[in-house]
């Protein structure tokens, strides 16, 4: 029972207490303090490493809607239970997080970020043999300073990313973006390098270059591997002018005449090996650009089936087209037969899997003049008209139909010892991990308040941010999963069927709700985490005591 004299408040809890139970189990405060350390004699209260700690939460704070990165968004937390004793919302206002960013930037965003990875990844054994590479983009709303965007700093970068306007993979044309290059590696995904780079920036170029910088930081490390890097078919063509540089794995685009030959060859001719999940596999030696390849040419039960509805889709409404084109042809009148068939070779050479036939060309024959014609008047040519019939071409859907459902991979990984023949397609196949963790962004935007947009040298540093909040989010996910399985239990999913492979998307959604509540009454103050039920418990339970510290709950009850 409440006493009727008590002050009663709450503060916003939710999933935020597995966040703070992941970053310090990740150690990312302690790894950042060692190199940025602060001066309390001059009045430094908040370490830098805690200050990171408490944008990453900012970072992974809005799970269900667009998030927004702001100073204030601590004021209704509970940042003692969060970030430590003694610490007050209003200690990460404005000035505390714009002077962390500086000195992130100071130390290198790219140095900072790889030492902390490597560390962390070393300490907890999440480093894999190989490493994905791609972009993702980010639309950023806000205001910011496009005057300053090339300046150079203490010797830093002399044209800094800023957002830009470019080709935004979330579709929003109207807003400027920012280019976040990633490296993942391991089963959880685990980022090992970013860079961040302007909004208009080519996947072709920054991929290679990110692997150059990447192959060299790591080249200067103790006990470093020797990674593979793996990238999709926007990077081949710069892994295969670069091929002694490093090793690679990468898909080969369809364009290249090796590839199509490959590709539409017929199935008989194909020495396919059987793997699972509907997978099939053919593997050789090619050269291009007097690079020695291993080619693999991998067939997907899954995608052709996809595939091949998307074609004859395709293949029926170009039909349909292609008769209504026809049909108006045939109403229309020319000059002569060369325009006639002039036009009709516009219309058909867009075609992809029809041809015409029984193409006839007549003369249009009128009386010259006005008013009737006199007896025996022959008729003039004034025009020419032309008809043809829509055939389906079966060779050339034929081609295209051998092709659904293949593609193919490359690297300069000669040795099948080290890299298997069926490991090529698992490898690129985790590629999918460095994009789809980002997914916890809705739609890939993110509002940002003035404070992170001040100076071209904050939004580097904020980019920062944004990959250990991916760093968090990934190895959270990964090590409920593990925890999961090998103690034989299942959370509930949004239909209420039991998985063991939840996202963290749907785990911080059930978190939704989960408050301190705060009674305060005679100068003393008794908090109680409210709204936690059975599988939240559970769920905590598998983050570790630091959690149910957070949460409140004792993991030995």
């Amino acid at each position: 029972m409440i006493p009727a004299d008590a002050n009663i408040s709450s503060q916003i809890l939710d999933h935020l207490g597995l966040v703070a139970s992941t970053v310090d189990a990740l150690g990312i405060a302690k790894c950042i303090d060692e190199r940025l350390p602060v001066d309390k004699a001059k009045g430094a209260k908040v370490p830098m490493g805690t200050r990171v700690s408490a944008m990453i939460l900012n970072g992974l704070g809005f799970v269900t809607r667009k998030l927004y990165m702001f100073p204030g968004f601590l004021h209704n937390k509970p940042v003692e239970r969060l970030l430590g004793p003694g610490l007050e919302a209003q200690d990460f206002n404005d000035d505390a997080l714009g002077r962390c960013l500086d000195a992130i930037y100071e130390y290198g965003v790219m140095k900072l970020f790889s030492e902390l990875a490597f560390e962390i990844g070393t300490t907890l054994n999440l480093l894999g043999r190989s490493t994905h590479m791609d972009t993702t983009t980010l639309s950023v709303y806000g205001e910011y300073e496009e005057e300053e965007t090339s300046t150079q700093v203490a010797g830093k970068e002399k044209d800094l990313p800023s957002p830009a306007f470019g080709y935004p993979k979330n579709g929003r044309f109207d807003l400027k973006q920012m280019v976040l290059l990633l490296a993942t590696t391991g089963p959880s995904g685990f980022p090992v390098w970013m860079q961040a780079c302007s909004g208009n920036v080519s996947d072709k170029v920054s991929l290679h270059e990110a692997a150059r910088r990447m192959k060299a930081f790591y080249q200067e490390l103790k006990k470093a591997p020797d990674l593979l890097f793996v990238a999709d078919s926007a990077a081949y063509d710069s892994c295969v002018n670069k091929a002694q540089t490093f090793l690679w794995l990468s898909r080969v685009p369809e364009t290249h005449t090796l590839a199509k030959e490959w590709l539409s060859q017929e199935e008989g001719k194909i020495a396919w090996k059987t793997l699972e999940n509907g997978y099939k596999i053919c593997v050789k030696n090619a050269t291009y650009k007097d690079v020695e390849q291993r080619w693999a040419l991998v067939y997907s039960e899954q995608a052709f089936d996809r595939e091949i509805k998307t074609l004859e889709k395709n293949i029926t409404q170009e039909y349909e087209s292609l008769t209504k084109a026809l049909e108006g042809l045939k109403g229309h009148t020319f000059g002569c037969e060369k325009d006639a068939r002039e036009a009709l070779h516009q219309i058909t050479k867009r075609m992809k899997y029809h041809r015409v036939e029984h193409v006839t060309c007549h003369d249009i024959l009128k009386h010259k003049g006005r008013g009737r014609p006199k007896k025996d008047t022959e008729k003039k040519v004034c025009g020419v008209r032309i008809e043809a019939t829509a055939v389906t071409d079966d060779g050339r859907i034929e081609a295209k139909r051998r092709q659904k459902g293949r593609f193919i991979l490359a690297t300069n990984q000669m040795d099948s010892t080290a890299l298997k023949d069926e490991e090529v397609l698992w490898e690129y196949k985790d590629q999918s991990k460095t994009e789809s963790g980002f997914r916890f962004i809705k739609d890939n935007e993110f509002r940002v308040g003035t404070v992170f947009l001040k100076k071209p040298e904050r939004i580097n540093a904020l980019m920062m941010i944004m990959t250990l909040c991916l760093m968090v989010y990934n190895v959270a996910q990964y090590r409920l999963r593990e925890s999961l399985k090998q103690n034989g239990e299942t959370v509930p999913n949004q239909l209420k069927k039991p998985i063991q492979n939840p996202t963290m998307a749907w785990i911080c959604e059930m978190f939704q709700g989960v408050s301190v509540v705060l009674i305060e009454r005679g100068g003393m103050v008794r908090e109680i985490v409210a709204n936690l039920n059975a599988v939240l418990r559970q769920i905590i339970g598998h983050f570790g005591p630091q959690a149910a510290k957070i949460y409140g709950i004792n993991l030995s009850g």
